[in-house]
């Protein structure tokens, strides 16, 4: 399923997703992933990947070079299916060029292209289409809700009305840090 949360700046959206990847403590309650509290277990979420606020890549490489580092720590990908999750953002014509010179749609694209490289379970994104042109805005929803419907759960964060409405199977408002169930 697609879960998808909605709320004004400050209504405590991109906290909850910082709590999903165990970026931050919960000052109550627990979180489970399987049953399990990763929390408490000083460990992070098996098979989850995110992009949260702004992506961050190492600037003298290029995006290729860029998700091959990241893609080093499980080395369980090969240099084809970096090319491959490239190709499906549109980044394919600009491998090699550096992190530096791409601008906000790529960057946020090269984002994009390292949640869904090595096909994690879990997928978290928050505002995910920001300065993404609609052509492709509108392919990656596809990617998504194909994801969605093949076992994959995901998370949204999204100020894009289109992206709630086009690609939500449940959505919830944050407000000052509660979430209510609007659909």
């Amino acid at each position: 399923k697609i879960y998808s949360l909605v709320g004004t700046n400050g209504s405590g959206k991109s906290v909850f997703l910082k709590m999903l990847c165990g970026f931050y403590n919960p000052t109550s309650g627990e979180i489970l992933q399987d049953g399990v509290n990763f929390i408490k277990n000083k460990s992070f979420p098996k098979n989850t990947r995110c992009l949260i606020e702004k992506p961050q890549f190492l600037p003298e490489l290029s995006g290729f070079e860029n998700l091959q580092l990241l893609a080093s720590i499980q080395n369980n990908i090969t240099n084809q299916e970096i090319l491959d999750t490239l190709k499906l953002v549109h980044l394919d014509k600009e491998q090699n060029k550096k992190y530096s010179n791409y601008s906000l749609g790529m960057k946020q694209k090269l984002g994009i292209a390292q949640v869904l490289m090595e096909d994690p379970e879990l997928i978290i994104l928050d505002e995910p289409f920001n300065g993404i042109e609609k052509q492709t805005a509108i392919e990656l929803r596809s990617v998504l809700k194909s994801l969605a419907n093949n076992n994959k759960i995901i998370v949204i964060a999204s100020h894009i009305e289109e992206d709630i409405k086009k690609l939500s199977d449940q959505v919830f408002e944050f407000d000052n840090g509660t979430a209510i169930r609007i659909k």
